[in-house]
């Protein structure tokens, strides 16, 4: 569908609650008709951030853009009502008085559509949420996912530039936060807004996301595509942020062409850098959970570059096979997958991906945004 949302732009924002910088010198560009996600862990400024695009905070420093109309500067701060918006909120953040119908068809009263165009507008997206025989109902007659779907209806049907999404599968177990996320997916793309997501949970950041900013004490550590994220963050903390099996700490013996070989002591491995790293610099090698298989140690050599002695401590089954728990001379490795059962207390060799591999100098700090 044509995109009809804003663009958001922030530029330096800083907001701070006493001595603490909630946003530091915050920027972001989202174009229109993009559905970035915010990931980061609590404190990280994710709400503070996407509470001040909406106008419920106010910043203290720089300034917020929704289009090309300045809504946030100094003693400016445009009214939440005048930036054509929506919220979808954690706790839903429905009118216990009025029925689903009616917290639907309040955005739509607010915009003064008249009485029949409104009805029909909020029975067809009462349908479109699975909620057509449920409009009569109160917020308490509905379950958790049939109050966030009235939420997320009422978000939606007055068709605002810009939908602002504040952890709104929280509160859900695993299998509803599922579906809704495919539904939240799908309905907003299908408006064509602008929507900005928060959220800590990073599989959740990669099933939605355009593009995806991960925030670390209020600042944006890199904004990128799902893809990009993942293969190619950019600091440690993305990495670990992100999913990770585990980490080695070593020396590298030799950089040439984005890889290098790195000793752990007895044994070597191999890891992408895209900074050049120089021989003997100390590195953590930050290993993805694909970067890991097992094979018997029987019927390999250690000797080999990617090649790592270890013992099973733990295994769990997770329906399409097993993951498992990996102690080795340099540390515990874990989540790696194999469809075959390898018992607690079997020698292996784990052997190690270098493309899933990420080599970081222990000083690195820099921050990437694409």
């Amino acid at each position: 569908m044509k995109s009809t949302g804003h663009e958001i732009r922030v530029v330096k924002a800083l907001k701070k609650y006493g001595e603490l910088a909630a946003l530091n010198n915050f920027s972001l560009d989202v174009k229109p008709g993009k559905f970035t996600v915010l990931l980061g862990p609590s404190g990280s400024g994710k709400s503070t951030l996407i509470r001040s695009i909406a106008g419920i905070e106010k910043i203290d420093g720089g300034s917020i853009y929704l289009g090309e109309k300045e809504v946030n500067r100094g003693p400016l701060n445009v009214a939440p009502e005048k930036r054509d918006l929506a919220m979808v909120f954690q706790d839903y953040a429905l009118w216990p008085h009025l029925t689903a119908a009616e917290n639907v068809g309040y955005a739509l009263k607010r915009r003064k559509v008249d009485s029949a165009a409104m009805n029909k507008r909020v029975n067809e997206m009462l349908e479109r949420v699975g909620l057509g025989g449920k409009g009569d109902n109160y917020p308490h007659q509905l379950s958790g996912g049939e109050q966030q779907r009235v939420a997320l209806a009422r978000a939606i049907v007055a068709r605002p530039a810009l939908l602002l999404f504040d952890e709104p599968l929280s509160n859900l177990d695993a299998d509803l936060r599922e579906r809704l996320r495919i539904e939240i997916a799908t309905l907003t793309r299908e408006t064509g807004a602008t929507a900005l997501y928060i959220t800590h949970d990073q599989s959740e950041a990669f099933a939605l996301a355009d593009k995806i900013g991960v925030l670390r004490s209020g600042q944006l550590e890199q904004y990128a595509t799902p893809e990009k994220i993942y293969h190619d963050p950019a600091t440690p903390f993305v990495a670990r942020f992100t999913g990770l099996g585990g980490q080695f700490t070593g020396v590298v013996s030799k950089y040439a062409r984005g890889i290098a070989d790195i000793s752990l002591g007895q044994h070597s491995v191999r890891a992408r850098s895209e900074i050049a790293l120089k021989k003997n610099e100390v590195v953590d090698v930050l290993l993805r959970p694909t970067a890991t298989t097992l094979t018997n140690a029987t019927r390999s050599t250690t000797s080999a570059v990617g090649s790592v002695p270890g013992k099973v401590i733990d295994t769990a089954y997770r329906g399409r096979g097993y993951e498992h728990l990996v102690k080795t001379p340099y540390g515990e490795i874990a989540s790696i997958f194999d469809i075959k059962h390898w018992p607690r207390g079997t020698n292996v060799i784990l052997k190690i991906d270098p493309t899933a591999s990420m080599a970081f100098s222990q000083t690195t700090t820099e921050t990437k945004v694409e």
